[in-house]
């Protein structure tokens, strides 16, 4: 049996519109362990959403194609399964934690309702089991069963988060997609759900792709790291090995425009430009026109994977100088 719970090799997804092609994910591969969290980092348009929706196949079509790749769950090729195979398998043995909790909840059915619902589907439970099973669910992530009978606005933001992660744990899927699941909550709030999340996926044997744009949360859940940027995946490793040996400019970048409390005061240092239309990707490397480090050839020399020891990989032109280091972060 693989050692992998998910295996993600050569995804390509692209949006082709009228108005052109929108190369969202390029040629990326990743794999997730059993019992393992990955943390997919990187800035707003990396790519990050449509990679986690096409690991349930929910790319909107039209616009959005899979133009190439596998993803293995469990073995299972999902890319290749029908539309009633693929019901069975989305909330059962992968969920999704939506960005945005508010709009995520149906506002006319009760919380209880909505729990229910996935295990009344998924198990072949009666109505008053499945009810039963939604209560407990609320009492697993904090929220008094009494309150199945309530809608979603009668909920205070972090209380949704937690509706929605209790929808998404219903079935005890092998893998759960949190996609920015904290975004929206307040510090306080973020750090009990984290809590929560990191317990619950102990206690159940899941594995958890994280997407994030938050390099603290990842540090706080995360057993490895993919750094996102422009479609590609630019460098990924174990947490120890990206935190503590960066090789990747933009990597560095995002730890360098973080506050540092070592360094108060200090002004941060952003990344200067933005993020390149990926209807009108570079021809070499995506981050070349960001980059401090850039030299000709990574102006049309798309960079590959290379290893750098251990499970660590950067993709970065600048390593054909075997003496290249980066400056470090700061």
């Amino acid at each position: 049996m693989s050692e992998q719970i998910l295996e993600v090799k050569d995804l390509v997804v692209h949006y082709e519109t009228e108005d052109g092609c929108v190369r969202a994910v390029n040629n990326i591969s990743f794999d997730i362990g059993k019992k393992k969290t990955l943390g997919l980092v990187g800035e707003t348009g990396a790519g990050k959403t449509t990679t986690a929706l096409s690991i349930l196949n929910l790319v909107p079509n039209p616009p959005g194609v899979i133009k190439n790749g596998t993803i293995l769950l469990d073995g299972t090729n999902i890319l290749e399964l029908s539309t009633s195979e693929l019901e069975d398998v989305r909330g059962n043995d992968v969920a999704m934690i939506f960005q945005d909790p508010m709009t995520a909840l149906n506002p006319v059915m009760t919380v209880g309702e909505q729990i229910a619902e996935a295990i009344e589907l998924h198990q072949n439970a009666t109505k008053e089991e499945a009810y039963n099973k939604a209560k407990e669910m609320l009492e697993l992530v904090g929220i008094a069963a009494s309150r199945a009978g309530d809608y979603p606005h009668q909920f205070s933001g972090g209380m949704r988060q937690r509706v929605v992660i209790a929808i998404a744990l219903a079935c005890s899927p092998k893998l759960l997609i949190a996609d920015e699941p904290t975004t929206a909550l307040d510090v306080t709030i973020q750090a009990q759900v984290l809590d929560l999340m990191k317990s619950l996926i102990k206690n159940r044997d899941m594995s958890m792709l994280l997407i994030t744009h938050d390099l603290g949360v990842v540090a706080e859940v995360c057993d490895d790291v993919a750094v996102m940027y422009a479609g590609h995946i630019v460098e990924i490793g174990t947490a120890d090995e990206v935190f503590n040996s960066t090789a990747h400019p933009y990597t560095e970048g995002l730890f360098n425009s973080l506050p540092n409390l070592k360094q108060r005061g200090e002004d941060l240092v952003p990344i200067p430009g933005m993020m390149p239309d990926p209807s009108n990707l570079p021809e070499g490397c995506t981050f070349a026109p960001r980059c401090p480090y850039a030299t000709e050839a990574c102006k049309s020399k798309l960079p590959e994977l290379r290893d750098m020891g251990g499970t660590h990989k950067v993709a970065c032109n600048a390593y054909d100088n075997p003496n290249f280091k980066l400056k470090g972060v700061h």
